[in-house]
């Protein structure tokens, strides 16, 4: 079992920039992600990564303005956030699964971005 807590988030302004963390402690997984889930919204994919910092996706809307990486001697990821826009409002969950499926577990209470116009 993973237990994943995520942090950083807070209020900004249209046009700045915010870094996420997630802090794992348990058993470890091969992959992380980011998910973020607007009021009224479906959950949606933002960016994962792979065990050694490869094998990274993007969802299309963020591409070119986030970045995931992870420290696994902290084990710890990020997601670094420029450009932000009011549309990137949302809670950010955090959330592991192993190599072989896409079992997404250890959801935290999640960090809340709010970008202002």
């Amino acid at each position: 079992q993973v237990q994943l807590v995520e942090s950083g988030g807070g209020l900004v302004q249209a046009g700045g920039s915010l870094r996420l963390s997630c802090v794992a402690s348990g058993r470890t997984f091969s992959r992380l992600a980011w998910f973020r889930q607007a009021p009224g919204k479906e959950r949606e994919f933002v960016a994962a990564v792979g065990w050694s910092g490869g094998s990274i996706n993007y969802a299309d809307s963020v591409k070119g303005r986030f970045t995931i990486s992870r420290d696994n001697a902290k084990n710890t990821a990020y997601l670094q956030m420029n450009s932000l826009r009011p549309e990137d409002t949302a809670v950010y969950y955090c959330a592991a699964a192993p190599v072989y499926n896409n079992n997404w577990s250890g959801w935290g209470k999640g960090t809340l971005v709010t970008v202002s116009s």
